[in-house]
């Protein structure tokens, strides 16, 4: 759990549509597992047992982003509200 992973974890799969245009396109958002950050990783300070966890978007031209949280758990939970709120 000390480097970053690919290995998905959760994926959820939606569709969109424009206002204008009722196509609907399918777009996939995935978590993948946690990781702890370790010396170097990162151009911040952090305590030991700080974690990550990444969010990859398919379908959608969003680049994948980063949550840092005081542990794995927590790192987790961080992502899925923020994608809850990202896709409000």
């Amino acid at each position: 759990m000390n480097t970053p992973s690919n290995r998905v974890i959760a994926t959820r799969r939606l569709a969109y549509a424009y206002k204008d245009d009722p196509t609907r396109r399918a777009f996939t958002v995935r978590i993948h597992e946690p990781h702890l950050l370790t010396k170097g990783s990162v151009d911040f300070n952090f305590a030991e047992g700080t974690a990550s966890c990444v969010i990859s978007f398919d379908g959608l031209q969003e680049k994948e982003m980063t949550v840092h949280e005081a542990d794995a758990i927590h790192a987790l939970e961080l992502a899925v509200q923020d994608i809850e709120h990202y896709l409000r």
